[in-house]
């Protein structure tokens, strides 16, 4: 042996333990190039190594240092540290378990053990070790922290936070652990708490990367975005290869809506950790918001080869595969989501959804049900699962879930989408928080397209109309000749289609053919539809979907145009800031409830509501006996849709049959349980199943119309009243009896009824409601009287003069522009 060899040994300890590693690892080095098997030079400078944060020589310098001294319990624990620091975990573990055999009273051991079977997802195991750390020393802040962080692996919460307590209570200086106790508050959705908690483990230690980050995290749950960003910012300053960092930045980034940054900043992520499951999935995610659906398809395809468990990458694929309608694909990737995780209550909820779709009602209740059981505080689907029972007539416990929608709607809940509510609620002040709140979750003001520059005042007014229903559908029927008849020496029409019908039907054909533009944007982000709508200067925006099916309010988050208008596709106000006017009528929206809107009322003069006046029934003449009428019964019609039914209409409409004996009721069959539930409700209430006859549907809208002429008297429905129905009952020469409410949708028939000059129609109680039924239908003399004004005030009143109501609404589009060109803010309009 060389002499030198001890000498230089001794100066490196002593190098070493003085803090001067440089000098230290020449020495070593030199040692071992004499000595290849010297077991201090090999372990100090292996320890030395791990130090310097350069584990991957650390552990090959002390994996010689082993299998020279295989039973040194000192060189184990080293060494299993080390594999473990570069990522090696599974590799550590038998050195782990060598460690600990040789030396059973080391904490440190137990722990590092643990933190190991931890990382490789063997959570039971960790407990196990971390109890045995905690044995060994009983005031191990450390080992209570690690624990605490794998029992919220394990989704034991409450445990969890209790063994965060413990480990604060045996050290208040430790930041992990104040670190660990935050992200089970996260985890609790005690997020102001748990930021309370990484305040403090940053007071402790400013640059713990890992507590920044998670600070951001909660942060975005609480969406406080731009705070959560600048969180992210110091963690990856701090730590620039922080994959965890970079994903989580850029979830919040898609927040913003931002997806070309989330992109990249996902595209760093899986740069630095490329089986990245999580961030696979929300790569996915932004490419889905983005249309891109066969990248988004893709990305989900790559997580699930990374870990084919992982239920939110089946959930999100099966989001994507339901925008490009493939059902059947969709049910099944829920499933395998739920097959996984059965207590997944948002993949309950979004298999209820498609089978809503699908109309499989019955399943879809099912599914909604379990997701509200599995989460009470889930969002939205405690609304879908009210919404659905409704269209089912399934009325058992209602008014109590509808109770529970409403208190939580007063506490700002994401409950209900505001469509549904509709038909549940007649409070014009809750229907406006609705909508605020969906608007403000989903839709918030988007301004990373900047202000629109302002052109000069041009020879026609660009009008742009947005909508998903360029087909055969209530609102093109209405809307159809209105298209064809703007008047061109003013105005230039614009058609942005969202989305293409299944087949191209007539209605569709039509539609192309009266716009002077049809742009089909079905596949194209909101982002760039906004941006599309401004590169052609549109002038005025309507936005014809509101917050109904398919609509696409993020277009107009990024405001499309300088002047944004909700019309008729949505019986209510979008609660947007960045929707200048809502177009009704003085009875739809008295002057006392422009309060309970977000826009600007612009008021035309009769009603709101347009219809095209080619649209009359056809020359055939039907006999009752066609569609299962009794010859010489009184015919009570209601051809509404399932929702708007309840049990309180039945109550009234069960009191009208029951007056006037010899009657019946025709409705519309809408589906199957509602059929079946709607039929077992009446005779509940002593009508004879004989008495409601259901109306099937019919290919032709004349022939519908036509048929219309078999009943006597339309009855509607209350709190969402008839629209498109109204006018075609009025329209069919069917006299419609209406009751008014306070809000929007139950004020629509009251509007129609008082543009064709019917006003008597308009009951303002229940008891005044069937009275007037009971005497249309009991007295034929008084009915005729009606049917003869309705049938003159046809021909002479505003509501169905198509080229009159064109004109009133160019007059309302005309004073925006001009207020808008006089730089004057939005402001309630009136048309005279």
């Amino acid at each position: 042996m060389n002499a030198q060899l001890p000498l230089m040994l001794q100066q490196a300890i002593e190098a070493f333990q003085g803090g001067n590693f440089e000098r230290a690892s020449a020495i070593l080095q030199r040692v071992i190039q004499v000595d290849a098997k010297n077991l201090p030079a090999l372990h100090i400078l292996g320890l030395i190594r791990a130090s310097q944060a350069n584990f991957k020589e650390a552990a090959h310098l002390l994996a010689r240092a082993a299998r020279i001294h295989p039973n040194d319990a000192s060189i184990q624990y080293n060494l299993a540290k080390a594999l473990a620091d570069m990522g090696s975990d599974k590799e550590s573990v038998p050195h782990h378990k060598k460690a600990v055999e040789l030396a059973p009273q080391n904490p440190e051991a137990w722990l590092n053990y643990g933190k190991t079977e931890s990382n490789l997802g063997r959570h039971e195991n960790a407990l196990i070790h971390y109890d045995k750390a905690l044995n060994l020393n009983p005031h191990y802040a450390q080992a209570a922290s690690n624990k605490s962080a794998t029992l919220r692996e394990l989704g034991r919460y409450e445990e969890a936070l209790v063994c965060a307590e413990q480990a604060l209570a045996m050290s208040t200086s430790l930041a992990e652990a104040w670190t660990n106790k935050g992200v089970v508050l996260k985890a609790l959705k005690r997020y102001d708490e748990a930021i309370t908690h990484y305040d403090q483990a940053l007071t402790l230690k400013p640059d713990d990367y890992v507590a920044w980050a998670n600070k951001g995290v909660a942060l975005h749950e609480l969406q406080h975005y731009v705070e959560a960003i600048a969180c992210y910012d110091e963690a990856l300053t701090l730590k620039h290869d922080y994959a965890e960092g970079w994903g989580n930045k850029g979830a919040t980034l898609h927040k913003l809506k931002r997806y070309d940054d989330a992109i990249a900043h996902f595209d760093q992520a899986l740069t630095l950790k490329p089986d990245y499951h999580e961030v696979w999935t929300n790569k996915g995610a932004t490419l889905h918001d983005l249309k891109h659906y066969d990248q988004a398809i893709a990305c989900y395809d790559k997580a699930l080869s990374l870990n084919p468990r992982y239920c939110e990458a089946w959930s999100n694929k099966g989001t994507t595969l339901h925008a490009l309608r493939l059902y059947d694909d969709v049910i099944n990737c829920y499933d395998k989501a739920l097959i996984i995780k059965p207590d997944y209550a948002e993949g309950w909820g979004n298999k209820g959804a498609t089978l809503h779709e699908l109309k499989r009602f019955g399943e879809a209740i099912y599914c909604y049900d379990k997701a509200v059981n599995l989460n009470p505080d889930i969002d939205w689907f405690l609304g879908s699962l009210v919404h659905l029972k409704s269209r089912i007539c399934s009325w058992i416990n209602i008014e109590e879930e509808v109770k529970s929608l409403i208190e939580k709607l007063q506490q700002s809940k994401k409950v209900i989408q505001p469509f549904a509510l509709m038909s549940l609620s007649d409070d014009p002040a809750l229907h406006k928080k609705s909508s605020e709140i969906n608007t403000n979750f989903r839709f918030s003001f988007n301004s990373s397209l900047g202000s629109i520059p302002k052109h000069s005042q041009k020879e026609k007014i660009r009008i742009a109309y947005f909508s998903p229903d360029f087909r055969n559908h209530a609102v093109s029927l209405l809307t159809a000749q209105l298209y064809e008849i703007h008047d061109r020496s003013r105005f230039e029409i614009f058609a942005f289609s969202l989305l293409k019908p299944p087949n191209q039907d007539e209605m569709n054909t039509r539609l192309r053919n009266s716009f002077d533009h049809f742009l089909d944007v079905e596949d194209i982000s909101d982002k760039e539809i906004a941006q599309m709508a401004r590169d052609l200067q549109i002038d005025i925006a309507v936005d014809l979907a509101g917050h109904t099916q398919h609509a696409r309010t993020g277009i107009f988050a990024y405001r499309a145009a300088p002047i944004q208008v909700n019309w008729l596709g949505y019986p209510g106000t979008m609660g947007a800031n960045y929707i200048d006017y809502i177009i009704a009528d003085k009875t739809l929206i008295p002057s006392q409830a422009e309060q309970f809107y977000s826009e600007k009322v612009a008021y035309l003069p009769d009603t709101y509501m347009v219809d095209d006046s080619k649209r009359i029934p056809s020359s055939r003449l039907f006999s009752r006996q066609e569609f299962g009428l009794p010859e010489n019964s009184f015919v009570f019609c209601c051809f509404n849709n399932d929702y708007k039914f309840n049990a309180k209409v039945l109550d009234s409409w069960s009191r009208i049959l029951l007056a006037v004996e010899n009657s019946v009721l025709w409705i519309s069959e809408n589906n199957q349980l509602f059929k079946t539930n709607i039929t077992a409700e009446f005779e509940q209430r002593g009508v004879n199943p004989s008495r409601v006859i259901f109306a099937q549907r019919v290919d032709s809208m004349a022939d519908h119309l036509a048929r219309y002429s078999l009943a006597g008297l339309f009855l509607d429905t209350y709190p969402y009243n008839a629209h498109t129905t109204t006018i075609d009952a009025l329209k069919a020469g069917v006299p419609v009896l209406t009751l008014i409410g306070q809000s929007f949708p139950s004020r629509v028939a009251a509007s129609l009824l008082n543009a064709i000059g019917m006003p008597e129609l308009v009951k303002t109680t229940q008891k005044e409601y069937e009275t007037l039924a009971i005497q249309l239908a009991s007295d034929s003399s008084q009915l005729l009287a009606i049917k003869n004004k309705l049938a003159g005030n046809r021909l002479s009143a505003p509501l169905f003069d198509t080229p009159i109501f064109a004109k009133n609404l160019e007059a309302a589009y005309l004073k925006m522009y001009e207020r808008y060109q006089a730089d004057l803010e939005p402001e309630h309009l009136v048309i005279e």
